[in-house]
């Protein structure tokens, strides 16, 4: 799987909500389908996509093929935000030193 898979694959909301709905534990398509208002192949369409960027599995149970969420599958997508996480609290910190070494500049008919 790569990211850019993962994150374009995700880019759409019924795939969002599939990922959502597998979280809870595997469907066949016709489970997933259910809410939804499409039919059944447009869903394939959908686990097809989510398959092919390695979010999703499907395995063979007698005439069922339950889908499921791929073991690790999101460990790449939180390691790539993780990284931004850290670099966006090290940003605060920076801003945060930067505001605590700044001189109080409010007029002092201002100040309560």
């Amino acid at each position: 799987m790569t990211p850019d898979l993962a994150f374009a694959a995700l880019a759409d909301p019924t795939r969002r909500a599939i990922i959502a709905r597998l979280a809870l534990g595997e469907a066949t398509v016709g489970e997933i389908a259910r809410p939804f208002a499409m039919s059944q192949p447009a869903i394939s369409h959908h686990l097809k996509v989510l398959e092919e960027a390695g979010l999703v599995t499907r395995r063979i149970d007698g005439p069922r093929r339950p889908c499921r969420l791929a073991a690790g599958a999101l460990e790449e997508i939180e390691a790539w935000l993780g990284l931004l996480r850290r670099g966006l609290e090290a940003n605060y910190d920076r801003l945060d030193a930067l505001l605590a070494d700044t001189p109080d500049r409010t007029p002092p008919d201002k100040k309560e």
